[in-house]
């Protein structure tokens, strides 16, 4: 690992030991492990056998407001996030930093992802790469409305201004309510097909079913959070239509529910405006 006070990379992860003893060590940076109340004994693991890492555990499971958490740590200018099976290929966390340098509007690099052994690209990756937003001359690559976190970097400075990831949508689609409150503060978000991450899915995944029904509610809390009136009032009768993992997700919400509401912020026409840009792309 480097000592740069440029960047750090700050992982979080619950109950997976064995993907962070294999994935920590290539990460070209200072490390900083948020645990998200792990019960395999990560914590005690990873300081035995990578005590260069910074390792802060956490008392209960609180999503990826723990990378906010990391980030507060930290204190570099830049911070690359990574999940605990992902990682940046060699150089790339230095040119992701001289990237942002070169982009001082970029709050958000999305990296190229590339996926499993035989390195296939991730497909959100090719959705990103034709956004119809374009690329403005300030940016990198195309301008985004979204991204990958495990293949991100941010602008510390930006990050934290608009509060980072928040304690209400937790994980995963954690990365919509961040890209739509940076976009309304004015910042920018890229894609750089240059800079490579790569992901091998771990084995110890949650089944799709429930994966599709946390991402649903996530959805249905940033757009409480976040949307017009109607356009929430649409998205949850789409769940309740659709039925199965999204009418779940109706029910998962709820509880959070009033907290989302105080955060309750709807975005600015412009940021509206790029979204029917790329809802019409689709």
């Amino acid at each position: 690992m480097s000592t740069s006070a440029d960047v750090a990379v700050v992982v979080m992860s619950r109950n997976r030991r064995d993907d962070l003893l294999a994935t920590l060590p290539r990460h070209e940076a200072p490390v900083v492990l948020v645990d998200n109340a792990s019960t395999d004994g990560t914590v005690a693991a990873v300081r035995a056998a990578l005590p260069e890492v910074t390792v802060v555990p956490l008392e209960r499971n609180v999503g990826s407001y723990a990378r906010t958490l990391g980030v507060e740590r930290v204190g570099s200018e830049f911070v690359a996030f990574a999940d605990d099976d992902s990682w940046w290929a060699p150089g790339d966390l230095a040119r992701a930093v001289a990237v942002m340098r070169a982009h001082p509007r970029l709050a958000v690099l999305n990296a190229r992802v590339l996926v499993g052994p035989d390195e296939r690209l991730d497909p959100f990756c090719s959705e990103l790469a034709r956004s119809p937003l374009g690329t403005p001359a300030d940016l990198p690559g195309p301008a985004l409305l979204g991204f990958l976190a495990c293949g991100a970097m941010v602008r510390t400075e930006a990050f934290l201004a608009v509060g980072g990831f928040d304690p209400v949508v937790r994980f995963p689609g954690e990365e919509e309510r961040l890209a739509l409150d940076l976009a309304a503060a004015g910042w920018g978000m890229a894609y750089v097909d240059e800079v490579t991450v790569h992901h091998h899915p771990s084995a110890r995944r949650h089944p799709p079913e429930q994966r599709r029904t946390a991402i649903w509610r996530s959805r249905l809390l940033t757009a409480v959070m976040r949307r017009p009136a109607p356009e929430v009032a649409r998205l949850v009768g789409q769940a309740l239509r659709a039925g199965g993992p999204e009418r779940r997700a109706l029910l998962r919400a709820l509880p959070d529910l009033p907290a989302a509401l105080r955060r309750r912020r709807p975005i600015p026409p412009a940021v509206r405006a790029d979204l029917r840009v790329l809802a019409g792309a689709r």
